[in-house]
């Protein structure tokens, strides 16, 4: 079931959800806005011209309140919000549709798993042929939450678990390799 906004306000007044820094405005009717933090992240050349699932990928990151995401340019981003989620609610990454009509692709990989503690990383990709200016604190998509039916077996407590800034692919520590 999807959470609203009266059970995501009882969830953070009462601890058992955490998302900081968040202003009342952010709670939507069935979501929670996030902000675009200011962690940008680019994957860096590589002599080959390869990117390998095996090897660890090389990313140029910087931060700023601004950045220039270039026509076809891939970059990732964190938001601004730290989440802790409960190991009974899961959440998907919704990217704004205002910022689609703009050719502004939002996330390709948008679920966060019960027991999550960290920044999300953001799959921003610029669809458009002008360039795109992102700022710092600019709402840029939405969390939406859902109850499980149960708490987790096996909570969230992978690789990207605590990230914080724009956290790079970790294929590479897969140990299925299948």
């Amino acid at each position: 079931m999807i959470l609203s906004d009266k059970t995501i306000m009882k969830m953070l007044d009462e601890g058992t959800l955490t998302i900081k820094p968040i202003i009342k405005e952010q709670i939507q009717p069935a979501s929670v806005d996030i902000r675009l933090g200011n962690t940008f992240s680019v994957v860096d050349d590589t002599p080959s011209g390869i990117i390998t699932l095996d090897s660890k990928i090389a990313y140029k990151t910087i931060k700023t309140d601004t950045y220039l995401l270039l026509p076809g340019q891939f970059v990732l981003a964190t938001t601004m919000e730290y989440f802790e989620l409960p190991d009974d609610l899961t959440a998907f990454v919704e990217g704004r549709s205002s910022l689609g009509r703009m050719g502004l692709f939002i996330q390709n990989a948008g679920w966060v798993d019960p027991g999550f503690k960290g920044e999300i990383t953001l799959e921003l990709y610029n669809a458009n042929r002008c360039a795109i200016e992102l700022k710092c604190g600019r709402r840029v998509g939405q969390l939406v939450f859902a109850g499980m039916d149960d708490h987790a077996l096996n909570p969230y407590n992978g690789k990207y678990q605590g990230q914080t800034g724009a956290t790079g692919s970790k294929v590479f520590m897969d140990t299925d390799k299948l």
